[in-house]
């Protein structure tokens, strides 16, 4: 099969969807590669590593124009004049959070899998689980950068020091992202507490906490108390395929003391903060209530040799299977199958489905 690996454009995305071990492994059973010039670049792959992979390095239009497109970020509008009938494209794609990007999907004919929604029959998702790893922890190191003083905010060390009181952490949702945050935080010596609905998840977190970390119940008291408390409030709250529910409203943001942080690791399935919109890596902050958001909605590109690398050893073994079977690799594995977004001017995912009833499925 013929696999194109677009140059990511997103605000400083500097992500690559193939390393060159993985294009290695793909060229070896004979797939040919057409990766855009200086693609890995970001990553800190040379066009020389990718053409001793037995890659072709190509132009952005040309990367477009192969049966398989592996990207890591969803095409952003000036990229959908190369989206194709009949192509396959496997990216993440948050299509929930886009609906302008689902309708053009659809129209184009194109069969859509999004990362985000490969899904395992215990629920757990393994190709947005590395990256949820990587966003949590950044969650809370950035969290604490920009309640440095100098970037606006109270001028909190979060770990405190003795004598002086920690910084507290609030993380909604006890998931991947804010399991990795929590882990961060603590580490920091803050004082961190989740809020989580799902008890089983709470009792699994407390075998890994213990007393370091408060964990409550989330409802709309909880919510209220702990929000205006906390001088970081990380937002980690996933509904598979379907946007974040809005937990916190304008009125709890208005009541956080100024200065605080707020930082939505979901902004790209709408995020769980009325106040919060998305930003980038160019223009990452600003201020709303007196407190500083951030919405950066592909914080992992911050550190992409490590998310690359990590996003690469999870997704290969599915873009072998497209690449060896094409879309029938969708009937031979159910895990993949969960993936599938749009196929043949289709919406077919039932969580997207329930966000847009109107579009063709």
């Amino acid at each position: 099969m013929k696999i194109g690996i677009p140059k990511e454009i997103k605000d400083q995305e500097f992500r690559v969807g193939l390393t060159p071990s993985s294009v290695k492994i793909l060229s070896d059973q004979n797939h040919e590669i057409f990766i855009t010039d200086n693609a890995g670049l970001g990553s800190g792959f040379t066009n020389e590593d990718y053409q001793n992979a037995g890659a072709i390095i190509t132009d952005h239009e040309t990367a477009w124009k192969q049966e398989l497109i592996v990207k890591v970020k969803e095409p952003l509008v000036n990229e959908y004049q190369y989206i194709q009938q009949g192509q396959i494209l496997f990216t993440y794609l948050h299509l929930a959070a886009d609906r302008t990007l689902t309708e053009h999907l659809i129209k184009s004919g194109v069969t859509a899998i999004a990362y985000e929604t490969v899904q395992l029959a215990d629920g757990r998702l393994p190709l947005l689980t590395p990256m949820s790893i990587i966003a949590g922890r950044l969650s809370v190191q950035m969290g604490a950068k920009y309640l440095e003083k100098q970037q606006g905010g109270k001028g909190i060390l979060l770990g405190g020091i003795p004598g002086v009181a920690q910084g507290n952490v609030v993380i909604l949702g006890g998931g991947v992202v804010g399991t990795e945050a929590a882990k961060i935080a603590v580490g920091m010596g803050a004082k961190v507490t989740i809020l989580d609905v799902n008890i089983d998840r709470l009792a699994y977190l407390e075998n890994i906490f213990g007393s370091r970390v408060e964990l409550l119940y989330s409802n709309s008291q909880t919510i209220a108390k702990n929000v205006t408390s906390a001088d970081l409030l990380i937002g980690a709250v996933l509904i598979t395929g379907k946007k974040a529910p809005i937990l916190v409203t304008r009125e709890l943001v208005k009541q956080m003391s100024p200065g605080s942080v707020i930082l939505d690791v979901a902004v790209d399935q709408g995020g769980c903060i009325d106040t919060l919109r998305t930003t980038s890596h160019s223009q990452p902050s600003y201020v709303d209530e007196g407190v500083i958001h951030l919405g950066i909605p592909n914080l992992p590109g911050a550190v992409p040799r490590t998310a690359t690398q990590a996003l690469n050893n999870n997704t290969l073994p599915y873009v072998i299977k497209l690449a060896n079977q094409g879309i029938g690799a969708l009937k031979q594995d159910a895990t993949l199958s969960q993936g599938l977004n749009v196929h043949y001017y289709r919406l077919v995912h039932p969580g997207v489905q329930q966000v847009f009833p109107d579009l063709p499925q």
